[in-house]
């Protein structure tokens, strides 16, 4: 979050970005201005409490919504001001997500799951078997990647979401609390694989409400009132 040097890279850079929201006659400023920029490499965790600009801040950083004013840049690009068409476009070509909730298709197998984003951009039937099964290795579900999620822990559930979000080699890893559904011996084991990620030189920002966790992210965002209220390291 310190002032860069002409050589430092950045996944993402946000300027003076604002969301502001009408509800009936009142206006809801739920992001006032943040100025932020994560590093290539770098895991970060995103706290606050309800109301703090968090969720705003996830869904403009998942390219899911656009900001009122302000930029964006993704991997050099500013995306703040593209359509719905162009976002999806970005999504699906830039980030990779994991959610609380896992998100996967009951009916597909893990391999299928883990692939489904390669379809999308168009990989021939083969090439998407072999990176689903590249990267059902990389999670540790070798031995799983015919079984479906009704067969699967919900720990191992979670690692097809991490290895889907992998698909395509994204500039980032958007994880909104990707804990959440876990147990705490499970948690940990998550944590130790995005970790893991990390070292290998994967970006990746983790929204979180739990201390214990965002404690092994290597750096800290903390909002309140659509603020940035302070990082750490």
């Amino acid at each position: 979050m310190s002032n860069p040097s002409p050589k430092t890279e950045y996944a993402v850079k946000l300027v003076n970005l604002t969301k502001t929201y009408t509800m009936g006659t009142t206006q809801v400023h739920a992001l006032a201005g943040v100025s932020a920029t994560f590093e290539k490499g770098s895991f970060w965790a995103i706290m606050g409490p309800s109301g703090s600009g968090k969720s705003t801040m996830l869904n403009l950083l998942g390219c899911l919504d656009r900001p009122t004013s302000g930029e964006y840049y993704l991997d050099g690009k500013d995306v703040s001001k593209l359509n719905d068409n162009d976002l999806s476009d970005i999504r699906l070509k830039y980030l990779g997500f994991i959610f609380q909730s896992f998100n996967l298709i009951q009916q597909l197998t893990v391999e299928e799951n883990i692939a489904l984003p390669l379809y999308y951009l168009g990989w021939s039937t083969q090439r998407r078997m072999e990176r689903a099964r590249e990267l059902g290795c990389l999670v540790g579900l070798e031995k799983r990647l015919k079984h479906r999620p009704t067969e699967l822990s919900g720990g191992q559930q979670q690692r097809v979401a991490v290895a889907r979000a992998l698909s395509n080699d994204p500039v980032f890893l958007l994880a909104d609390e990707p804990t959440g559904n876990l147990d705490t011996a499970t948690s940990i084991e998550i944590i130790d694989l995005l970790k893991r990620l990390n070292q290998e030189g994967k970006t990746i920002i983790m929204v979180t409400h739990e201390p214990d966790i965002a404690a092994h992210a290597t750096q800290r965002l903390y909002m309140r009132d659509g603020h940035i209220q302070k990082t750490e390291e």
